[in-house]
């Protein structure tokens, strides 16, 4: 999970990578971005807009993006604590690019439209982690379990009423940090619905509470990815085996690592624990499971 022991884990591994904020800024924030994204995932003309979702709370700012011709499976991506930005556009413009329609959401719609972390910010150094951690907390104790199911369907009906989505094929959801746990949650909500989850260094996927994620495999029909940080595999060592025997039990594929010299936040590539031949692996891995079971 997101927190000061991560921060320093991400901060001390950033500065030893040699980069620095101003190396960032004499290339512009665009180019650094697309400079961890390999030329061949550039192959399709793609479609990109700001839309509003209409959800049972209210109306949710999101970033839909997908190929400019055909039908596409769907895709929700849901950002990390930090919320709707630069990088997770980036990311889902990359997956659109693979072959599917995909909206980024803003989690946060109800008490925050827009974004904490602005365009110009090419790293969520520790100075900026400072400023906007605080509010992060916040407005992450807005959200809950129900509300990431109630705005999970509306996302969906929303997809699946959009030109570019083929909703005859299964629909898939990706989460990093907090919401690696929403993967699960709206997978076990909408198994018809839902193909394929895949959780980038999810926090709080066991717990000892009766709605802890692991314990909604049962419900769950889509395969999955589990992508562990090292660091917090060191923290909890217990969680991986908790998560395996939950998916071996239900009969449910998942492939489930942790991810050798990587830590918390090392997928998004603005996080300063990010660790790009670490995120290319499991992007690569997310795109077979989905290629799998998006069908």
């Amino acid at each position: 999970m997101c927190d000061e022991l991560n921060s320093k884990d991400a901060e001390a591994y950033f500065l030893r990578q040699g980069i620095s904020r101003r190396t960032f800024g004499r290339v512009g924030f665009g180019a650094a971005l697309a400079a961890t994204l390999p030329s061949a995932a550039l192959a399709e003309d793609i479609v990109e807009q700001k839309v509003t979702v209409q959800t049972p709370d209210g109306e949710a700012d999101c970033y839909f993006v997908h190929p400019a011709k055909g039908q596409y499976p769907a895709v929700i991506l849901w950002p990390d604590i930090f919320g709707m930005r630069a990088a997770f556009r980036q990311m889902g413009k990359r997956l659109a690019q693979s072959g599917y329609a995909v909206l980024v959401v803003n989690p946060y719609y109800r008490t925050m439209k827009g974004q904490l972390v602005p365009d110009t910010a090419p790293v969520i150094d520790s100075a900026l982690r400072e400023k906007i951690w605080p509010q992060a907390r916040e407005l992450a104790g807005t959200l809950s379990p129900e509300t990431c199911v109630t705005d999970g369907r509306a996302f969906i009906k929303y997809l699946d009423a959009q030109a570019a989505v083929d909703s005859e094929k299964k629909a898939g959801t990706m989460g990093y940090c907090m919401t690696g746990s929403y993967t699960f949650r709206l997978a076990a909500d909408m198994p018809a619905r839902i193909g394929a989850g895949a959780s980038f260094h999810g926090g709080g996927l066991v717990t000892d509470k009766a709605d802890s994620p692991h314990r909604l495999v049962p419900e769950i029909k889509a395969g999955f990815l589990v992508a562990i940080a090292e660091n917090d595999d060191e923290r909890q060592p217990e969680a991986k085996t908790a998560l395996r025997q939950a998916f071996d039990r239900a009969g449910v594929a998942a492939e489930i690592e942790v991810y050798s010299g990587a830590m918390h936040g090392w997928c998004p590539p603005d996080s300063m624990a990010y660790n790009r031949t670490q995120a290319e692996r499991a992007w690569e891995r997310m795109l077979v499971l989905f290629r799998q079971n998006l069908v």
